[in-house]
């Protein structure tokens, strides 16, 4: 009886949720501390111990149930039902509705201005420091 049969195969559920979160074996079995050998046994293992699934699970970055539970029609379906949504929408139509409360131009130009003057108080500063450093120079 191969895997993909076996509804529980918990091994395989660890293996595809691995692969959807775009995970090497080695990623895994590093973050476990151990190897990518003992990672491929455990995937292809149909069961597995209550505290190392709680490990891969963390690892993974998933509950433990979501690996108990994890079945490709459910991803399908999951995946089906947003791709409904988002078409449905407005943004899947094309109609991004993206209003802006303020102009981006006039917020540039403000910007610019401020740079202005701040340039021209920096300028300012330093022209004084000069004229101050140069009464020094000029008083010994």
């Amino acid at each position: 009886m191969s895997t993909l049969t076996k509804p529980n195969h918990i091994g395989r559920k660890i293996s595809r949720i691995r692969e959807l979160r775009d995970m090497k074996q080695e990623a895994l079995a590093q973050a476990l501390g151990t190897n990518q050998q003992a990672i491929s046994a455990l995937e292809n293992s149909e069961t597995i111990d209550e505290a190392k699934l709680i490990e891969v699970a963390k690892a993974l970055g998933v509950t433990v149930e979501a690996i108990k539970n994890f079945s490709e029609e459910g991803m399908i379906n999951y995946f089906n039902t947003f791709n409904e949504t988002v078409s449905n929408s407005s943004f899947g139509n094309g109609a991004c509705n993206n209003d802006c409360t303020f102009n981006p131009l006039d917020k540039l130009m403000e910007s610019v201005e401020e740079n202005k003057k701040l340039y021209e108080r920096l300028l300012k500063a330093e022209q004084d420091k000069n004229e101050y450093l140069e009464k020094l120079l000029n008083q010994k």
